[in-house]
């Protein structure tokens, strides 16, 4: 319990530390060019950019399941850092991903140039106090002191929403401090909280220990619990360039979704395998269990717009802010890329493509906090 630190800030300057990243591309990519190339066989070029995290499973399936292929689409991935992926996705290093919404709000706000088109699953996010305390709601925060796993991250933006929403200002009336993921139910224990933002396996196994209440839920509390916190990116002058690929590379990138739902054991087994991600396959089927790959258009078009409008609440946007304008900045409809499209859409169901049912929330938790492994929520680097 040695790596702490507190932290009394105002939201939006660690949500401005994204955006101030230098621009360093950190990716295996040279190429900064936008525009898209005709193979010999007829195909569309393009590059997907991913980090290497169990939640982009949807990505590397689409690759190995040849969706991107169906769509007349030849992939080329582009393996980035966190720390610089924003910034590589905006001078066009690659072209299409799928990435937090939350993330890329505050970049959007100040003219970067990339769209949001369709959502790939829910969040997984909770606040948590301790169990034998006297916090019960979300108003009780004022005045205590919460534990997160770094401040800018997911569990971190969305404590600060929800605080907002409920009259308690995240930059003044409560104190932050800084714990890796895996010691903040050890920081509860030793009363250095009061309470924690946290994400899964975290949220689920101090709950499963009798440790904590949940305050706010991401996937049960309204408004957020049908809130989408990946979606599809799109460079924006590759958008404007390419406005069919760029739909192709969605519709793939969302089929893929709703494949890894149907199949997450699989999906898990193939990105290992196939060393998309340093992880086992056990650690990758339950993290991919335990996501909500619903793909949905409107869905991610609510989310942005709830989301920037509880980021604005809560400081995270700047007040002056037209959160209309910026939805409308942020968001596109694609030709042939709809809600009802996915409705009628069937994938496969693998024999062995789900997660035996009945296993243990702990060992999830200890095969996911393990050295090494990566998770999109948590925002580990």
């Amino acid at each position: 319990m040695n790596r702490t630190r507190t932290v009394h800030l105002a939201p939006w300057v660690a949500a401005c530390l994204f955006a101030l990243a230098p621009l360093m591309t950190g990716c295996d990519r040279d190429n900064a060019a936008t525009s898209s190339a005709t193979t010999n066989n007829g195909l569309t070029k393009i590059r997907v950019g991913y980090i290497g995290l169990t939640c982009e499973a949807p990505i590397f399936m689409a690759v190995e399941k040849g969706f991107f292929k169906e769509e007349g689409l030849d992939v080329e991935l582009v393996r980035c850092q966190w720390a610089t992926y924003k910034d590589a996705l905006a001078l066009g290093r690659f072209d299409v991903t799928h990435h937090l919404v939350m993330y890329f709000l505050k970049p959007i706000e100040q003219g970067m140039d990339v769209k949001f088109t369709g959502g790939i699953h829910r969040g997984c996010l909770r606040v948590q106090a301790a169990a034998r305390g006297d916090i019960l709601t979300v108003k009780d925060l004022k005045g205590k002191t919460i534990g997160v796993p770094g401040m800018g991250t997911p569990p971190f933006m969305f404590a600060s929403r929800v605080m907002a929403a409920n009259g308690v200002d995240p930059s003044r009336d409560v104190k932050w401090r800084v714990y890796p993921a895996g010691e903040l139910g050890l920081a509860l224990d030793r009363g250095l909280v009061d309470a924690v933002a946290d994400s899964e396996p975290i949220g689920s196994l101090l709950l499963a220990d009798g440790k904590v209440r949940n305050i706010a839920d991401q996937a049960k509390d309204a408004p957020y619990k049908d809130e989408y916190c990946c979606a599809v990116l799109v460079n924006g002058k590759f958008f404007k360039e390419n406005p069919k690929a760029s739909a192709a590379a969605t519709r793939a990138l969302l089929k893929s979704a709703k494949w890894v739902d149907t199949n997450p054991a699989a999906a898990a087994r193939i990105s290992v395998e196939k060393k998309y991600i340093a992880s086992n396959v056990n650690l990758n089927a339950h993290a991919i269990a335990n996501l909500d790959y619903v793909p949905s258009v409107a869905g991610a078009e609510k989310a942005v717009i709830q989301s920037a409008h509880d980021m604005k609440d809560a400081g995270m946007l700047a007040p002056q802010t037209d959160l209309a304008e910026l939805a409308a900045k942020a968001f596109v409809h694609l030709d042939g890329v709809t809600d009802e499209w996915l409705q009628g859409l069937e994938v496969e169901k693998l024999a062995d493509g789900d997660v035996p049912p009945g296993d243990d929330i702990r060992q999830y938790a200890q095969l996911i906090l393990a050295p090494g492994a990566k998770n999109c929520c948590i925002g580990r680097k």
